[in-house]
């Protein structure tokens, strides 16, 4: 398997049996690395990644490079997936295709409030390639890449094109706002209406807030959770 080969400014390095992609990363952010490091692991059962940022935004801003990376594996899989596989991106991080959870994205953060510009912040993102059992139908909720007719997808394709996208919606992001980046997140989550659960709130989507907030349908009316609620605070 080649080294993936990433844009400039962006740098890889392969995991090896130092650690998960997710934990190498959030210790090298922590050491100050530079924006833009990529750790992975291609693994022949499971892809895993994390990219590290650096934000100039207070982090209920900032947050967004969740989406935005989501935004940008979505991108990037329906470019190399077959037309008839669905890829989807659940609010909360998960990875759906065909409506079976495949994966999930998770951001990671220093403790910080939401008008506090971060010291960095990272996505991490894995994904199943080969289902988890041959017992498929005993998880019918869960599924894998290459059970899903993406059999032919590179991983290291996949990685290099998932950066790639990545950074184009950062830079549409930076440069144009939240308008487009919205339109885009809004089209590949969850449908109107569809039941969810996440975080410990259930409820029923209802839609994206200017600054990509879950709005969620409850009993007692309707509830906001910030994009930053999302983060994983690492101490």
């Amino acid at each position: 398997m080649r080294e993936p080969v990433f844009p400039p400014l962006f740098s890889g390095e392969a995991a090896g049996d130092l650690g998960t992609p997710f934990d190498l990363a959030v210790a090298a952010a922590q050491a100050g690395c530079d924006a833009g490091r990529v750790i992975h692991d291609l693994g022949r059962d499971k892809m895993r990644a994390a990219i590290v940022f650096a934000p100039e935004v207070p982090l209920a801003q900032a947050a967004a490079v969740l989406p935005i990376c989501g935004v940008g594996f979505q991108n990037a899989l329906g470019a190399l997936a077959p037309p008839e596989v669905e890829v989807r991106i659940a609010w909360g991080g998960d990875i759906l295709l065909n409506g079976g959870q495949c994966g999930a994205l998770r951001l990671a953060g220093p403790r910080c409030g939401d008008g506090e510009v971060p010291d960095w912040l990272l996505v991490g993102l894995e994904l199943q390639l080969w289902p988890l059992s041959e017992e498929g139908g005993l998880t019918p909720e869960l599924t894998a890449l290459f059970a899903e007719g993406c059999a032919d997808v590179d991983p290291v394709q996949l990685l290099e094109a998932w950066v790639r996208h990545s950074l184009v919606w950062l830079d549409t992001w930076e440069g144009e706002g939240v308008v487009a980046l919205h339109r885009e997140f809004s089209g590949i989550t969850h449908e109107s209406g569809a039941a969810i659960s996440v975080l410990g709130q259930s409820g029923s989507y209802t839609g994206l807030d200017e600054h990509l907030g879950l709005l969620m349908k409850q009993d007692q009316g309707t509830r906001l959770l910030p994009l930053s609620t999302l983060m994983e605070v690492q101490r």
